[in-house]
């Protein structure tokens, strides 16, 4: 049995391993091939198959290591073209016989190892195309082109060559000649005149002279390419400016210090090189080479004056490249080149650019790098509302986000004054006085846009008043029935194609699986009876117009899915085409005439039905068992089969046992975490899409394995048990490439070219739907059918795959698979990159992250309405609590406190706190304070009248507050859950109320409860503070209000007298050594002179308390009344101070995060701390006179952009709302903030380590 390989006309194994006797012995049986490639296949020798396939006409043997060409190849007598090149053929291992082949029209012999021309090579007579580039051959026998007159294309370049032989004169046929790379210092190409049909010569590097340039290369009217890089020619020649049609023009890398004006001759002219010269300056006749679309001047020495004003008249022109030059500016008429798409001009002495450069539309690329000096020249107006694709389309002018949050609109935003810039203004004395049309270029530009659209839009408007009649009468008429349908919005395009219905004919479609597919033409007419069809008339009416007749025929034995999808169709057919028609139902044996004259023959019916149904039917699926031995792929893995087997297994790996009704998840001692995970991900993937849920996933650990295991894995569970399993995988395994084939079929004949694929990444997208096509994966062999492909090139598919299965040899557990579109299985998905990964785009992945999922962001975007919340930026700044609310809030709170315990954490459990320690917090402590609050009873709840019923006993709440320092870990509050909170809730109850506190994060009725006696110790309890000597440290505590009198804290410092401040007041404990541990020393409190009467008298009182020791002398010191002695020594001497504290007064911190799916901004209270500072988020701080944008070592690229954006919007709205108060935006970055940015906390130290 044959099959379908006789009729296959072509087939490419690129890429096979064909080594070492693999060749395919089927590969004789293709006796009609014409076309075979076998690149990359390291074949060594020419396969003897080869023999049987006399039609061959196109062979390509490249990147093999081929020494001689003796063997099947001289019986080719059909073969047209063969390509040889990249082998190790030399000129001894080609058989003269090969070149008498009267159809050999192309040979590619190029990138081997000849020496010499080959013998007989003469004797090709029908060669139209040669080439022997890229070897060592030195001499050209002159009757080698007595014969080869016909030849088109010639390619001798990267050879020895000195000469050419006079014969050369002969091939006057010859369009292509290319000598690059060969030494012909010694040869003038004199043949030159004869080749008068020459379009493309290359002449790089072939040491060219002015001396022995051909001089008649002007008489070649046809040369449209001319190529004389790295010659060192001196300028270009006089005879080059006189080619006539020259197209492409390649001068670089020669020592050409100037061009002639005569560049104007050159006025088909499109490319230009004139990288890596001498040049100083472009002649201003080059802007008449109206066709110019490249121009190249890379690496040479112009600046401003070098190049023309003029070359905006250079209306063709895309690509510009000037790169390492001397160019400070370029001229404004470049930015007048309205097709320019490529813009060079990185490595020069730029200073700034034109304005108009910003109206460059059709700009793709713009290179300004290593220009240090380069300023940027701002954006016109209109071009900075909103912030485009970068930014999420969300716009970020104050305008908008004013409106966004309800805010009141400003009908004008001031401008911000711009310094006086130096360097502009040497640039406009350079430029000269400008005229009036200079000035207004960019409005010229603009206005002529503008013209241009006005015309397209009149031009609209004149073709409607043209019909304005006939419409109005046609608007008052009735609307048909189908006109005042409201038609669904549906893609027709996934059932149809755009030639269905546009040419005169019948088309059929039938019913598959809920979906139409045409049919081919020899089967109308042929019905089964267990299908359903849709048929489409397509004529010409009168004036041209089409005309359709939409038919949908149900066969007796149809289904009731394939009967309902029939009509559905029927009707999504009409609405695509437009059509006026009503879908006509016909049923077997009942058709009408109209049908049955739509076919040349009579409708035939066959038994039974050629497609499946849609609905799903209940049978016992069998399954094959396979192995895989997972691999990292990427972001992603690679499931490669195995047998099995138990020796497959390999403790570096994981594996996946699949059995269908189970998966077996198989860890090895030694696999890697991240792969274990992805591989039980994949098997979730498999149950959820391909089981229904009803498969059961285990996962096996090594040398922990169930007997079940074993039994699926074909093992002997004794024998499993025993047996060491041994690392036998190479560590330079790499899965074998996957090949993928498109199956093409025509009249008669099969082919199977290998698809393309871009940067080696194998991508879903790749597949059309209208196609089939074999993914050659070695082990797997998967046939993928697209939902529009037709009946016959499926059925061909499928036989050619089972043959292409079989020519390679391949291991004993490989298997051939069929997938539809739709519904493709797990395995064949992970063969393509980002196909089915679960990553939504969302805010919080980079553009970078979001590129390897395979999702195009820009075109996602623009179809987005992005959201975007910044309404908290626009509210106005919490005012503090007035002195009396707050002393009236503490009063009620302490009156509802009946009692209050303290607990501290002492080792693993929590004991009473000292009464002397009340108010005083460690920040290595952790705290649990105990609080019953008396709830007075409402009299109006309690029955009016009744005298005689006692008075109700007031309610008991228990709160308890656990407090846990900045630097104690979370062990304190483990052990409270597990011992301390399980007594209190045993004795309250479940009406216990639990707060957990962090440090400066306090709620205002637990601060209430200390009377502004807060006091923050740095370290623990019972850790005397020291010296890196071992000496008592000296004690520096601040006292503050965050936003009110209730958020008052003492918190010891840094003693450094920058901390000092004349509004705050301080306290300066100065340590005497002593013999024991008692206290002894010298306090000070420092008074601030503008800090207010209320803290001055607070401070006094807490300092009394807290030192109340004999052996400590307390002094109260105003500002400027301090101690040189001691008082400066203990904060390391004298330092200059901030006198005020303004920013308290204008402090706020918004958070920006995209915890919600969309960016938002919140602010927080304006008791905020460091604490506050998320290490994931970006936060915004206002102090007044700086706004800083601080970035957490965390943050997500997308953040930044949205938050910077943000953090303008509010400078902007600040702005206008203080005016006086001009606040520039600074960047913060975690661990290395400012004095300005770090003042606006209170006890600001390092920043929290995170728990490992």
């Amino acid at each position: 049995m044959t099959g379908v390989l006789p009729f296959v006309r072509g087939v490419d194994f690129t890429e096979n391993d064909f080594s070492d006797k693999k060749f395919p012995n089927a590969l004789r049986l293709m006796t009609r091939l014409q076309w075979l490639n076998l690149d990359k296949t390291q074949l060594r020798e020419i396969p003897e198959e080869l023999g049987n396939l006399l039609k061959l006409e196109h062979l390509s043997l490249k990147n093999n290591d081929l020494e001689k060409l003796f063997g099947e190849l001289t019986e080719l007598s059909c073969l047209r073209s063969l390509n040889l090149r990249h082998n190790r053929v030399k000129s001894s291992g080609i058989p003269p016989e090969l070149f008498r082949l009267d159809e050999l029209t192309t040979l590619d012999l190029s990138h081997n190892k000849l020496k010499e021309i080959p013998e007989g090579l003469e004797r090709a007579s029908s060669l139209l195309v040669l080439n022997l580039s890229h070897n060592t051959i030195e001499t050209i026998p002159a009757q080698l082109f007595i014969h080869l007159r016909d030849l088109l294309f010639l390619d001798l370049s990267h050879n020895r060559l000195e000469t050419l032989p006079p014969q050369t004169r002969r091939l006057i046929n010859l369009q292509t000649l290319l000598l690059a790379d060969n030494p012909l210092e010694l040869f003038q190409l004199r043949q030159l005149p004869s080749l008068q049909s020459l379009e493309v010569l290359n002449m790089r590097n072939t040491q060219r002279t002015l001396l022995n340039f051909p001089t008649t290369l002007d008489s070649l009217s046809n040369l449209a390419e001319l190529d004389l890089s790295q010659n060192a020619l001196p300028k270009v020649p006089d005879c080059v400016y006189n080619v006539p049609n020259l197209r492409r023009l390649n001068m670089s890398d020669n020592a050409i210090t100037e061009l002639s004006s005569s560049v104007e001759f050159w006025q088909r002219l499109e490319v230009l090189n004139l990288s890596r010269n001498n040049l100083t300056s472009l002649p201003s006749a080059l802007c008449k080479l109206v066709q110019l679309r490249r121009l190249f001047i890379n690496d040479n020495k112009i600046d401003f004056e070098g190049i023309p004003s003029g070359i905006g008249k250079l209306c063709s022109l895309e690509v510009f490249s000037a790169s390492n030059n001397l160019l400070e500016m370029i001229p404004e008429g470049l930015c007048r080149c309205g097709a320019l798409k490529k813009l060079n001009l990185s490595s020069n002495r730029l200073i700034t650019l034109p304005d108009a450069i910003h109206l460059l539309d059709g700009l793709d690329q713009l290179d300004l790098r290593n220009n240090p000096d380069l300023v940027m020249p701002p954006k016109p107006t209109e071009m900075t509302k909103g912030a485009g694709v970068e930014y999420y389309n969300i716009d970020f002018s104050l305008q908008t986000q004013l409106r966004l949050a309800g805010a009141t609109v400003p009908s004008s935003v001031p401008a911000a004054s711009t310094p006086k810039d130096s360097t502009a203004r040497k640039i406009r004395l350079r430029r000269g006085p400008r005229t009036e049309s200079d000035q207004d270029s960019a409005k010229i530009l603009k206005g002529m846009k503008d013209v241009a659209k006005d015309k397209d839009e009149s031009g609209l408007n004149l073709s409607w008043i043209g019909d304005s009649d006939d419409s109005r009468q046609e608007s008052l008429k009735p609307k048909r029935w189908d006109e005042s349908l409201e038609k669904p919005q549906l893609d027709y395009s996934k059932f149809f194609e755009k030639e269905d219905g546009q040419l005169p004919g019948l088309t059929i479609w039938e019913i598959e699986n809920f979906l139409p597919n045409k049919i081919e033409e020899v089967a109308h007419g042929k019905f089964y009876e267990g299908d359903c069809y849709i048929i489409l008339k397509t004529c010409y009416v009168d004036l041209g117009q089409l005309s359709w007749e939409i038919y949908f025929w149900i066969g007796n034995e149809a289904t009731l899915d394939k009967r309902a999808c029939a009509a559905i169709h029927a009707v999504n057919l009409r609405n695509y085409l437009g059509a006026r028609c009503r879908t006509i139902r016909e049923e077997q044996n009942d058709e009408s005439e109209e049908f049955l004259a739509l076919f040349d023959t009579e409708v035939t019916y066959i038994e039974g039905g050629r497609t499946a149904t849609g609905f799903y039917t209940i049978e016992e699926l069998l399954y094959n068992t396979r192995l895989y031995r997972v691999h990292a792929a990427g972001s992603s893995i690679h499931l490669e089969p195995v047998a099995v087997d138990f020796n497959s297994l390999d403790p570096r790996f994981a594996f996946v046992l699949d059995c269908g009704v189970k998966i077996y998840i198989w860890l090895g001692r030694c696999s890697k975490n991240t792969l274990n995970s992805k591989a039980r991900l994949m098997s979730e993937k498999i149950n959820k899409t391909e089981r229904k849920n009803k498969c059961e996933i285990i996962v096996e650990m090594q040398g922990d394995e169930s007997e079940s295991f074993w039994l699926d894995l074909g093992c002997d569970i004794s024998v499993a048990g025993t047996v060491k399993i041994s690392q036998h995988v190479a560590n330079t395994f790499v899965p074998t490439t996957a090949r993928l084939y498109q199956v093409q079929l025509g009249m008669g004949y099969l082919e199977l070219p290998q698809v393309e694929i871009p940067q080696q990444k194998l991508v879903h997208t790749l597949l059309n739907s209208k196609n089939v096509y074999i993914l050659d994966c070695f082990a797997d062999l998967f046939v993928w059918f697209g939902k529009k492909s037709t009946r016959l090139v499926r059925a061909a598919a499928l036989k050619l795959s089972r043959e292409l299965f079989t020519m390679i040899i391949r291991p004993e557990y490989a298997l051939v698979t069929r997938v539809q579109e739709g519904t493709e299985t797990q395995i064949f998905k992970s063969k393509f990159t980002g196909w089915d990964e679960v990553m939504a785009v969302d805010f919080t992945r980079t553009a970078t992250s979001v590129a390897k999922t395979g999702a195009d962001l820009s075109k996602w975007a623009r179809k987005q309405e992005t959201r975007a919340d910044l309404a908290a930026l626009f509210t106005p700044r919490q005012n503090s609590m007035p002195l009396s609310e707050a002393e009236q809030l503490e009063e009620d709170w302490n009156y509802d406190l009946e009692a209050m315990e303290a607990f501290v954490l002492e080792g693993k459990k929590f004991v009473r706190l000292p009464e002397e320690e009340l108010g005083h917090f460690f920040t290595g402590e952790c705290y649990v304070f105990l609080c019953r609050y008396c709830i007075p009873y409402d009299e109006e709840d309690g029955a009016e009248g009744d005298e005689s019923r006692p008075p109700p006993e007031d309610d008991i709440q228990c709160v308890v507050y656990f407090w846990q320092g900045r630097n104690a870990g979370n062990m304190g509050w483990l052990t409270f859950t597990f011992t301390l909170q399980k007594k209190f809730k045993a004795m309250f109850g479940e009406e216990l109320e639990v707060v957990r506190i962090h440090q400066q994060q306090e709620n205002l009725k637990f601060m209430a409860h200390f009377k502004r006696k807060f006091i923050i110790h740095t370290g623990k309890r019972k850790d005397k503070s020291k010296t890196p000597d071992g000496k008592a440290a000296v004690e520096f505590f601040h006292l503050r209000s965050n936003g009110g009198a209730l958020c008052t804290r003492l918190i010891q410092i840094q003693p450094d007298a920058v901390y000092l401040n004349s509004a705050f007041c301080y306290i300066l404990f100065v340590p005497f050594e002593t013999e024991d541990e008692s206290q002894s020393g010298i306090v000070y409190v420092w008074l601030g002179s503008k800090s207010s009467a209320e803290e001055t008298k607070l401070i006094q009182e807490i300092a009394e308390g807290m030192f109340n020791n004999p052996w400590v002398s307390l002094q109260i010191l105003n500002e400027g009344e301090e101690p040189e002695n001691f008082f400066w020594v203990a904060l390391g001497g004298r330092k200059i101070y901030d006198t005020n504290a303004d920013y308290m007064n204008y402090t706020r911190l918004f958070r920006c995060s995209n915890e919600k799916g969309y960016f938002t901004v919140a602010e927080k209270c304006t008791d905020f701390c460091q604490d506050d500072l998320a290490d994931d988020d970006i936060m915004i701080l206002d102090n007044g006179d700086q706004v800083f944008l601080w970035l957490g070592s965390r943050c997500s690229e997308v953040e930044i952009k949205l938050a910077y954006k943000s953090a303008q919007v509010y400078v902007q709205h600040m702005r206008i709302k203080q005016p006086e108060r001009s606040r520039k935006l600074l960047i913060s970055i975690k661990n290395n903030e400012s004095k300005r940015f770090t003042k606006c906390f209170h006890g600001w130290s390092a920043h929290k380590t995170p728990p490992e």
